[in-house]
């Protein structure tokens, strides 16, 4: 196994995990987080016989601490950067979240023949603020409040995110891993507060309709419905209707961070989805969009 990193055209480093041979299968991470939320499906999808790869974000892990930058655009050309340095082809890129948004713009953007499929979780396309094109979106005030909180305390902030909205640690019944909480918490806080304060604004505000309209390549959406970060009536619902070639299946009682809570669940999907196979229902209730 063996990491490096890459410098971009505005001298940014991006530090990245390359391990193993085979297909390359791409993780894109959410915010605040680093290529280290993927450890179960990195390891996972190594022992399946995979080349695995997941990145740091600008800003974000053990990537420069970028004042500027930290922007979708940016974002999306910095993975055409890295998947250019490796020379990848017939990639899978899988993004959760912020990390989503941002597989969504590279591969409508930069990903023209090296890319085979995406596939979208608990992302944040097609826009996750309200407007009046999205008015079932969540309101600017509640970003504000991010903002507000990372400025103030961006420490404490880290820890009560996890601690409640994000794995659904704040359910009745819910199993709290204090573990999973302290290492969402260490992630966080090995990025810079510039970068995170500014992708809030990337990750709520960016349009993608555009986007997964201009995405020909086969895409899994796949949502909790019980994200209380990014509410799936305005984000997966809504994306399956925008992409060409899409399939989207949704976790009954699922938390955004489903990753983690249930990689057995997720990994098992997104493997049949990379080798072309029929996904499995998670449960009667469970709603597909062919």
């Amino acid at each position: 196994m063996s990491s490096n990193t890459i410098t971009t055209k505005d001298g940014t480093q991006i530090y990245y995990k390359d391990w193993g041979s085979g297909q390359p299968i791409v993780f894109h991470h959410g915010w605040p987080l680093s290529a280290d939320d993927w450890d179960a499906q990195m390891m996972f999808f190594l022992s399946q016989g995979y080349r695995v790869i997941a990145h740091d974000r600008r800003g974000h892990g053990r990537s420069s601490q970028t004042a500027t930058g930290n922007e979708m655009d940016t974002y999306a050309a910095d993975v055409a950067e890295l998947a250019a340095h490796l020379d990848l082809r017939n990639a899978v890129h899988i993004g959760h979240s912020t990390g989503g948004g941002e597989v969504a713009r590279y591969v409508a953007r930069h990903g023209a023949g090296r890319v085979a499929k995406a596939v979208l979780i608990g992302a944040v396309p097609p826009i996750m603020v309200k407007t009046d094109k999205n008015p079932g979106g969540l309101p600017i005030e509640v970003f504000d409040g991010f903002r507000a909180a990372l400025a103030a305390n961006r420490a404490q902030f880290f820890l009560d995110v996890p601690a409640g909205p994000f794995y659904g640690f704040n359910r009745a019944g819910a199993k709290v891993s204090e573990g999973v909480i302290r290492n969402w918490w260490r992630q966080g806080m090995m990025g810079g507060a510039k970068a995170h304060y500014d992708c809030i604004k990337a990750f709520s505000e960016t349009d993608f309709t555009e986007d997964l309209k201009a995405i020909k390549v086969p895409v899994l959406i796949l949502h909790g419905d019980d994200d209380q970060i990014v509410p799936i009536a305005d984000s997966a619902l809504l994306s399956a209707k925008l992409v060409k070639n899409g399939a989207l299946k949704v976790y009954p009682g699922l938390p955004h961070g489903m990753c983690t809570t249930h990689p057995e669940l997720i990994n098992r999907d997104l493997l049949a989805f990379i080798k072309g196979q029929q996904i499995a229902a998670s449960a009667p209730q469970q709603r597909e969009i062919a």
